[in-house]
């Protein structure tokens, strides 16, 4: 059957401007100038951060002390884990030779430590870590239940292998009387992990919400005696346990520990002089030749010690500025040749 002329034009698109496709439109018309000014531009603003950025990178006092070797008695006990009810500890002596102004915070840092292996990261239970459910410990293998079948809160190998050694900065006054600084141990998390992914079981007994769970096996004590003078601080609303559980994407990497608390003795920050750091030494890494230090840092604006921000920006920089030569090289040479074509 042939179609009729009157059934091929009830198919064809309205005769209107949107359908027919001759809306008014802009083509953006670009010039080899303003080309190469936006390149000029982009360059000198990314060169000029990254200047800024690596200045305020260096102007950043910082102080880093190894102690795995210098605690080598205690780390040759941790080797063996039947010694996990002996207690070890060691004293670190240091010079501090400028003053830390404004606030100082203090980091632990690992070397050879991966925490971003598939596995190890998925060990955890977010149910359990929210507070709904203490009993959910489906992916937290292969700590996920005692061997009496008792479910571990908090279960997984990231809980498991929390970092749990002691440090405690002490100033000695006239290198006789040591003061210990005060440091807090709270204020050192991300909000939104304080707030939303750490939450406590709604039980007004820390104790009483745990029962019928056990502590990780590494553990010393269950996660509702973690901190007991602050009840704010406890279960798994613990400040060194959320940041624990938030996992590095590299190796050697260090994680906030401490910060100084000036409202008290310091209130100018660290002044030089000399110090010491205390150490109760539990986390053993001499069995996978890893290394722990202790840092203590200032901070400015854009953040702490590290180049890479600052470097990543001035080799953007530079490239695009490179780039803006080469580009207005072709553009004057094309154009020499086309005005030399015109004159022939």
């Amino acid at each position: 059957m042939k179609r009729t002329s009157k059934d091929g034009r009830c198919k064809l698109p309205d005769n209107t401007a949107l359908k027919q496709q001759q809306l008014p439109a802009y083509r953006l018309q670009l010039s080899a100038t303003g080309v190469l000014s936006g390149f000029f531009a982009t360059g000198v603003f990314c060169l000029g951060v990254g200047i800024i950025l690596i200045l305020n990178a260096k102007s950043i006092k910082e102080i880093e002390i190894k102690y795995t070797e210098i605690c080598g008695n205690c780390a040759k006990l941790r080797e063996d884990a039947t010694n996990f009810d002996k207690e070890c500890t060691c004293s670190i002596p240091f010079y501090l030779s400028e003053t830390m102004q404004g606030n100082v915070y203090m980091y632990y840092k690992l070397y050879g430590f991966y925490q971003n292996l598939y596995r190890y990261i998925l060990s955890r239970s977010n149910s359990q870590l929210v507070g709904t459910d203490l009993k959910d410990v489906g992916n937290c293998a292969p700590f996920s239940k005692s061997h009496d079948g008792t479910p571990i809160a908090p279960c997984g190998a990231i809980a498991n292998s929390i970092f749990n050694d002691t440090i405690i900065l002490s100033y000695n006054l006239n290198s006789s009387i040591p003061i210990k600084v005060p440091m807090l141990r709270s204020g050192i998390t991300w909000w939104t992990d304080k707030y939303v992914k750490f939450q406590n079981p709604s039980y007004i007994n820390l104790s009483s919400a745990f029962a019928g769970t056990t502590k990780p096996p590494s553990w010393a004590k269950p996660v509702y005696e973690l901190d007991e003078e602050d009840p704010g601080n406890n279960g798994f609303l613990n400040d060194d346990f959320i940041v624990w559980m938030r996992t590095a994407a590299f190796p050697t990497f260090k994680k906030l520990y401490r910060r100084l608390n000036r409202i008290q003795y310091f209130t100018e920050g660290l002044p030089a002089g000399n110090y010491s750091f205390n150490i109760t030494y539990n986390f053993p890494v001499t069995r996978f030749r890893g290394e722990k230090s202790v840092v203590l840092s200032t901070l400015t604006w854009s953040g702490g010690s590290s180049l890479f921000l600052g470097l990543a920006y001035t080799v953007t920089g530079a490239v695009t500025w490179l780039a803006s030569f080469s580009m207005m090289a072709v553009h004057l040479m094309l154009k020499d040749r086309k005005m030399l074509f015109i004159q022939q």
